[in-house]
């Protein structure tokens, strides 16, 4: 594979703004499936549709990473931010996945509320991504994802103990449903692992 010296740094802010919007427009599908589901007319494939176009950016990137003898960034920082990008559509894919594969009936209030923190969340990571090319003007979207994170915490906690105390939930039912809110969180943790790699690039870059 030949290395060239001509730097393309423009199209890795373009990726990694594509990248955004990916994660952005997932987290828009998977809010609107939680919230109707099981009619909410939103099919698993379309959220797996943009988990493959996120997988293809990915890929794009790290393209681009093996054929630039100049990155804007080093290139550790490159592909740890972009494989935290990738977690967190693939947590998203996989409770939207689980919905399906546990044939639940109906969502709970605490797991659409997840998912409207993962709309704001994924809109900081956008917005985030997009200034990478300026490295300015981002502290207001870094530190709006970690308090999106941090109020998803509260969402679990809260989402786990009402399965308990519930005692018409049977164990089958608390199990998959800790499972989905499990993903759900994990997508958010992804998304402050995001912000803080986002962090730590301005503060070597700036």
């Amino acid at each position: 594979m030949r290395l060239t010296l001509v730097p393309r740094r423009q199209d890795f802010y373009e990726v990694f703004a594509a990248l955004g919007r990916n994660a952005q427009a997932t987290a828009v599908m998977v809010e609107e499936r939680f919230r109707g589901f099981p009619d909410s007319g939103v099919e698993h494939g379309k959220v797996k549709d943009l988990e493959h176009e996120g997988d293809r950016l990915t890929a794009e990137l790290y393209q681009l990473m093996n054929t630039q003898y100049v990155t804007p960034f080093d290139r550790e920082d490159i592909h740890d931010l972009a494989r935290a990008i990738d977690d967190v559509v693939d947590h998203m894919e996989h409770a939207s996945d689980l919905l399906g594969l546990y044939r639940i009936e109906a969502t709970m209030e605490q797991a659409i509320e997840q998912c409207g923190l993962l709309l704001g969340a994924t809109d900081y990571l956008a917005e985030a991504l997009g200034g990478l090319r300026h490295l300015s003007g981002l502290q207001k979207p870094l530190a709006g994802i970690k308090r999106r994170e941090d109020d998803g915490d509260r969402v679990v906690r809260d989402a786990v103990a009402a399965l308990f105390e519930d005692d018409d939930i049977s164990p089958r039912a608390i199990i998959q449903w800790k499972d989905i809110f499990g993903a759900l969180e994990d997508s958010l943790d992804a998304c402050d692992t995001a912000a803080h790699l986002i962090g730590n690039i301005v503060v070597k870059n700036a």
